[in-house]
């Protein structure tokens, strides 16, 4: 299916930003209108979005969504992105990567009936449709640009329908379906001017996703704009990003001291996999949180967790691969919205998925690598905002990945104290 914003709760969504000015709006619009911006306001950098020269159609947008400053990724790579540089950009979770592309390719499309002009590819459905989300939002104002999001476990024929008779200018989705579009003719990719990835070191690291992604991208005209967004790019994957670009921008966090979140607080428990249960019940009563994610390693994990919360009468729900797509969809938006506070998530959810009212991440089960840590207390605190992370460290190698997480990242992870401080991690 196309998929298409379905209701007016979408418009509240705000993807890799947390807007704690609330008056920023106003702000904006002073500084959009050429007046001069509100004493008192210090953001990362005083230069607003109108510096950037983009369309007053984005620049609408951008009020609307309440976005006083660009980021500092924004500030380093919007005005390069937009000339039709070639970009790849590591930086940390929360800090807008994803508007980069999203705002330089809507900047850039003069749109053509009947030609995709942009293609973006990541590699889970949920990541898809929230950057599918995120280019509507933006496009607001832009009403001839048509954006469609595309992935598997979806009856092909919609999509194949959707791209006779209703050819979107953008296109998101997931390697494998895309491929099976553009094999059957389906979807030409003769006009694609803009190619993009997000989280792209997943897609390249695996070999046979780097397969479809290759064939995809021969596929695409030889003159076009190849952009590549991760949180983590180790040193071996990166001459893999540069082997699909032409003399690109670089913008790494090689500091990995940096990718440490700013305002999240860190603690870890050590205790014995049985006493899991009692000590997450326990916590879940005396922790005051907006929205809560608890990370599992199983299928199995997840399901039986969300059953034992909601026996104990907890708001939770869970997201797994076990699922199919259009359960795991409803549940992400129920949750996304508000319906349900917690949420017992696998690490599909672990990277890129942002919802904007989570501000504690427990991890009841150790992740497999420091990169997945860094993955998953990114839902938290996002955008600068206060946030905690607390992790169960129940045998020798989970102390292993917490020892890798201290010394990759410096970061002070310490055992969770009796008392905690609520100011230390709820907006206030």
């Amino acid at each position: 299916m196309g998929e298409t914003k379905d209701n007016d709760a979408y418009e509240e969504e705000l993807l890799d930003y947390e807007e704690e000015e609330e008056k920023a709006p106003d702000s904006v619009t002073a500084k959009v209108n050429g007046e001069s911006v509100k004493k008192g306001y210090v953001g990362i950098h005083s230069s607003g979005f109108r510096d950037f020269l983009l369309k007053p159609e984005l620049l609408r947008a951008i009020v609307d969504s309440g976005f006083e400053h660009p980021s500092e990724v924004q500030h380093e790579c919007i005005p390069q992105a937009i000339l039709g540089m070639d970009v790849i950009c590591q930086a940390k979770s929360g800090m807008g990567k994803t508007a980069v592309f999203v705002l330089s390719t809507l900047q850039q499309i003069d749109p053509v009936a009947g030609q995709v002009a942009a293609l973006v590819l990541c590699h889970t459905r949920e990541l898809a449709y929230q950057i599918c989300n995120e280019f509507q939002r933006f496009s607001t104002y832009l009403p001839d640009i048509r954006v469609a999001v595309f992935y598997g476990g979806v009856n092909i024929k919609i999509h194949k329908d959707l791209m006779k008779n209703e050819c979107p200018h953008i296109v998101v989705g997931t390697p494998g379906r895309i491929l099976a579009l553009a094999r059957d003719k389906d979807l030409a990719l003769r006009n694609v001017r803009h190619f993009i990835l997000d989280e792209c070191d997943k897609m390249l690291e695996s070999l046979d996703m780097r397969r479809d992604v290759q064939e995809i991208f021969r596929m695409t005209p030889h003159e076009k704009q190849v952009m590549m967004f991760s949180a983590t790019l180790s040193k071996e994957i990166r001459p893999v990003c540069k082997k699909f670009m032409q003399d690109p921008m670089e913008i790494y966090v090689d500091d990995e001291a940096k990718l440490t979140l700013h305002g999240l607080v860190q603690h870890y428990i050590k205790l014995s996999d049985l006493e899991k249960n009692r000590k997450l019940n326990d916590l879940l009563d005396a922790l005051d949180f907006n929205q809560v994610v608890i990370f599992v390693k199983s299928v199995n994990r997840a399901a039986e967790l969300n059953k034992l919360l909601l026996e104990c009468n907890f708001p939770s729900s869970c997201i797994h691969s076990g699922m199919s797509q259009e359960e795991r969809l409803t549940r992400y938006k129920d949750f996304k919205e508000g319906h349900k506070r917690i949420l017992v998530a696998t690490d599909l959810v672990g990277r890129g998925i942002d919802i904007e009212r989570v501000n504690i991440v427990i991890n009841y089960d150790m992740p497999d690598s420091a990169d997945t840590y860094l993955h998953r207390v990114g839902r938290a605190g996002r955008f600068g905002t206060k946030g905690l992370a607390i992790t169960f460290v129940s045998s020798a190698s989970d102390s292993d990945v917490l020892n890798q997480v201290q010394e990759r990242f410096e970061v002070d992870t310490t055992e969770l104290p009796e008392q905690i401080d609520t100011s230390t991690y709820m907006p206030s």
